[in-house]
């Protein structure tokens, strides 16, 4: 790897530091474990901000560590306002916020609005509750179909398997998108939003930066009798169809109230905070979502979800820039996430490797190619950092880490795995506890050994067998993060000749990058002044198949 490093930039102390920063998921069940439980905590996220600090990103992004019976892996909240004790305390988060600041890094933390645990209060309350109580309308409750009210009111099916109905003793269903464990609130009821509105600013007061939305598309549902059949259009992936088609749950009009409100509650701090939207929709509906006076950003997974191919990567970046600069914001760029197989693996697929099947597998049908997987995963972290926008880094892919695929039938926890009768396995394989050192009893993971059995080996991944290693992946990461910091502000992305194969790009006078995603090495520009490269280019000033570079602009 050939560097050439500048000095690291400052975190923008204003409203708009988000529009062109590194933020960093920390999935917090398996990122740091403190006290040797097994289980990931606030306090070990806290001992591990000088990695985060020393990596360059600008902030972090907690995934739910609120109280939960733990059905989807803390996406069940069963209280919105406090610390589940597995991960600690609110006096660690309020320790662990302090530490961030004084890192110079942001906190954004996970909200949950879409759904709750079956443990809340409140479902507990409905549950005990008569049919058409207040109780109930805070959740979607529903008499059956069929002369006893047996068969569920509607054809919708779960996102984790089986129907999206569940009957209580009563002889009523409620609705669940998700797992039965995680029952629908009903955002036309005004207590459920009044209830949202006081957990925004509760986390807000103690000094949270901003807010992931989980499920923001799927707030708003369509429950006017009779409830329209939707022929398993609810099963396919988080990607609504394009507008003009009215499904009765995903992406509907009515949810960009809740975010108008929202945006009111955030702009009303000083400075303003944040929120960035999970929304799987189609490219003309995404920007909606990030309207001036709605959320600031929303996740583009069709990056996430790009082919390894020319064309389709100026395609998706070209799409995401003109829909983003249509309401006056930015993309976002992201490649790997907790719900996703991690892109070192998914990069060394053959094309149109279907995931799921793949994992049940245990990974050898097809073998992943991971020589393959890491060199294109180093050049599209390349590209993914030269992009104007927020590049959203998922823990672990600064180390390289890829997919474990085969983790034993006895150690899954994704309810995918039990709702979908064993036929999926689920996302457990991209959420194994990280590796700090290169050995011990979970690889400096935690005291113990952890939630998610690790790999033999995992420790070669570490961050301390990395750190200092100019041809790892964690000093890759921190090279470009460093030059990164530079490029901020300096303007569009303007194309450049380029071969086939080939993205070429420049930003101002700052950064040109080229990545050659052919099967052929492509020329250089004669005389390249090379910031850094994924991989070192080839004599002659070749750019090899699979690898990027980053150049100082020469005119």
């Amino acid at each position: 790897m050939q560097v050439n490093p500048s000095s690291p930039g400052d975190v923008k102390e204003t409203g708009d530091w988000w529009r062109e920063a590194a933020v960093y998921q920390v999935y917090v069940p398996s990122f740091a474990d403190s006290d040797g439980d097994g289980m990931g905590d606030l306090r070990g996220v806290s001992g591990r901000l000088d990695h985060l600090a020393a990596l360059g990103v600008d902030a972090l992004w907690l995934t739910p560590f609120y109280p939960s019976p733990w059905a989807d892996g803390g996406y069940d909240v069963s209280d919105y306002r406090d610390v589940d004790p597995r991960h600690g305390t609110l006096d660690d988060f309020r320790e662990l916020l302090d530490r961030a600041h004084g890192h110079g890094l942001k906190v954004i933390v996970d909200i949950v609005p879409n759904h709750c645990s079956d443990q809340h209060p409140w479902f507990a309350e409905a549950l005990a509750a008569a049919p058409g109580s207040p109780a109930r309308d805070r959740f979607h409750f529903r008499d059956g179909e069929g002369p006893d009210g047996s068969e569920p009111p509607a054809d919708w099916q779960s996102k984790f398997g089986g129907g999206a109905w569940t009957r209580t003793a009563d002889g009523q269903w409620y609705m669940h998108i998700f797992a039965a464990e995680q029952p629908d609130l009903n955002w036309e009821n005004p207590e459920v939003a009044a209830d949202f509105e006081r957990t925004l600013r509760f986390w807000l007061d103690l000094g949270a930066d901003g807010f992931r939305v989980d499920v923001a598309h799927g707030l708003r549902k369509d429950l006017e009798p009779p409830l329209r059949h939707t022929r398993g259009n609810d099963a396919a992936p988080l990607n609504s169809p394009p507008q003009g088609d009215d499904h009765p749950f995903w992406d509907r009009d009515e949810v960009h109230g809740i975010y108008r409100s929202w945006r009111e509650i955030l702009d009303a701090y000083e400075p303003p905070r944040i929120a960035v939207a999970e929304a799987g929709v189609s490219a003309t509906r995404l920007p909606l979502y990030t309207r001036p006076d709605e959320l600031h950003q929303a996740f583009n997974f069709f990056h996430l979800r790009c082919p390894w191919d020319a064309r389709s990567f100026r395609d998706v970046i070209d799409t995401s820039l003109e829909g983003a600069r249509s309401v006056g914001t930015l993309p976002t760029w992201v490649l790997s996430n907790h719900d996703v197989v991690r892109h070192v693996t998914r990069y060394g697929l053959p094309e149109g490797t279907d995931p799921a099947a793949w994992l049940m597998s245990d990974g050898t049908e097809p073998a992943a190619d991971l020589d393959l997987g890491r060199r294109r995963a180093r050049a599209s972290a390349l590209l993914t950092l030269a992009l104007p926008g927020t590049a959203y880094l998922y823990q672990g892919e600064e180390l390289g880490l890829p997919e474990v695929p085969d983790l034993p039938a006895e150690a899954l926890r994704d309810p995918m795995w039990e709702r979908t009768g064993r036929t999926l396995k689920g996302r457990d394989g991209c959420r194994v506890p990280l590796p700090w050192q290169e050995d011990g009893p979970s690889y400096g993971f935690g005291p113990g050994g952890g939630w998610l059995p690790q790999p033999k080996g995992w420790g070669e991944y570490s961050a301390a067998s990395q750190s200092g290693d100019p041809e790892s992946f964690l000093e890759l990461y921190r090279t470009a993060l460093r030059l990164r910091a530079d490029v901020r502000g300096s303007g569009d992305l303007e194309w450049l000749p380029s071969e086939q194969d080939e993205l070429a790009f420049r930003r101002g006078r700052a950064l040109e990058c080229r990545v050659n995603l052919g099967g052929r090495p492509v020329p250089l520009p004669a005389g390249a002044d090379v910031l850094v490269a994924s991989d070192a280019p080839e004599p002659g000033g070749l750019l090899a198949p699979d690898t990027a570079v980053w150049l100082r602009p020469s005119g």
